[in-house]
């Protein structure tokens, strides 16, 4: 039985997924809250398998609280429910640690779909979030969030997400492996990112990938 949390601040959604919810075999609501403050009051009780977070509460921000819930409690997997589509918004909830993506207005096999993936240690998102990411991709549009890069650092960022090593980017730029990886220790503390698979990441919602 998959244990699942709910954080909304709006008494129908809260309801209206418990009930969806209870309604399933394989999983069940052990607690709803309505703020970040009722969330960690929650988790001194209880520590769900998943956790469905609403990105914008009224005493916290989303993001910000899903990176200090998987800090402190390793064990539960976050999927963001919320209205916003935009890339932005699944950049940084992903790079928060978030297992999946789920726009408030999916129908029920979807968020079965996400909770069973997410269980199993799969990463999901919402059909219209990955069709926002392919035409970013497709059209190569640059949004106004992202962090500036220098071309040089485009192009190794581009290489590293399609797992050339230092070594074959230096060969392939005509660079020197420490000029690599000065660049690459600059991407990484200008993106915020800690390991290859964040990178590849970004490089995807860049349009680079």
């Amino acid at each position: 039985m998959i244990k699942i949390g709910i954080v909304d601040d709006h008494a129908l959604i809260l309801n209206g997924l418990e009930r969806m919810l209870n309604d399933q075999q394989v999983c069940r609501v052990i607690f709803m809250a309505n703020s970040g403050a009722v969330l960690w009051q929650q988790l001194l009780n209880t520590v769900p398998d998943i956790l469905l977070l609403d990105i914008e509460l009224p005493d916290a921000n989303g993001t910000d609280l899903c990176k200090e819930v998987i800090k402190k409690y390793s064990s539960i997997k976050v999927i963001a429910l919320t209205n916003h589509d935009e890339t932005m918004w699944v950049r940084k909830m992903i790079r928060g640690g978030a297992s999946g993506y789920l726009l408030k207005g999916t129908d029920k096999d979807n968020l079965m779909s996400a909770i069973i993936a997410v269980s199993e240690g799969k990463q999901f998102l919402d059909s219209q979030v990955e069709k926002a990411i392919l035409q970013q991709t497709i059209s190569g549009k640059k949004s106004s969030f992202q962090v500036k890069l220098t071309k040089r650092e485009t192009e190794i960022l581009a290489l590293i997400a399609n797992e050339h090593s230092n070594q074959e980017i230096a060969d392939k730029l005509f660079l020197s492996i420490r000029t690599v990886e000065t660049h690459r220790n600059s991407i990484n503390q200008k993106l915020d990112i800690k390991n290859t698979a964040g990178l590849v990441k970004e490089a995807m919602l860049r349009g680079l990938i």
